[in-house]
């Protein structure tokens, strides 16, 4: 386990270094490697433990009873996962599944609760930093899925993961066109349809997953 990436990560904020293999030890942590498409937790269960990305990427996702799947966020290293569910003890309302070959770790929360030491203090006020940072985040998603046209949840997608003032702006998604479809909610045909227009149009340009946000955008 690389200690020094784990130093940086917001959960272990105010953590010495020299205090965090006690604390990894007083959390039971355990480091698990999971194949691609290896689901991580299940919805309907309920969970003592919250995760950490080390390697690879998770995905969130949702499937109604008849199947239609929604994705809610695709999660890459250094990522805190499952944290609410892990600590309100209510059932998952998602699975929790791996979208590339990955390494995490898995954290017990049941201990939080039963101790009331400086570790314990220190990490229950981080998880509340990064719920409310989550909070934004889904947040975020809401613009993305509100607006009533292909077109707007594109622009209002691809704009949040530029870098901010640039003139021309490169990047990567963590998504397939499938898995964009499900994260915006819409077909998928669509989809691929309103990417070649707006190509055309001059707003952007793109190869698989690779994007650029032109200058004559607006």
């Amino acid at each position: 386990m690389n200690q020094n990436a784990l130093k940086k990560n917001p959960l272990f904020a105010g953590i010495s270094e020299t205090d965090l293999p006690d604390v990894l030890t007083f959390l039971n942590g355990t480091v698990h490697q999971l194949s691609k498409g290896q689901t991580v937790f299940y919805s309907d269960t309920v969970i003592h433990q919250i995760g950490i990305v080390l390697e690879g990427r998770i995905q969130i996702e949702s499937t109604d009873f008849w199947g239609n799947k929604t994705i809610l966020d695709s999660l890459g290293s250094g990522t805190v996962f499952a944290e609410t569910y892990a600590l309100t003890k209510v059932p998952l309302m998602v699975d929790v599944l791996a979208t590339q070959n990955s390494k995490i770790l898995l954290l017990q929360t049941d201990i939080l609760e039963k101790t009331n030491n400086k570790f314990s203090q220190i990490i229950t006020k981080n998880l509340l930093t990064i719920s409310m940072k989550k909070n934004l985040h889904l947040s975020q998603r809401i613009f993305h899925t509100s607006a009533k046209t292909i077109r707007g949840r594109l622009l209002s997608y691809l704009s949040s993961q530029a870098p901010h003032n640039v003139k021309t702006a490169e990047f990567d998604i963590p998504f397939d066109r499938q898995q964009l479809a499900d994260y915006l909610q819409v077909d998928r045909s669509a989809l691929s349809a309103e990417l070649s227009k707006m190509k055309s149009d001059g707003l952007i340009d793109y190869w698989k997953n690779h994007f650029k946000l032109l200058e004559n955008s607006r």
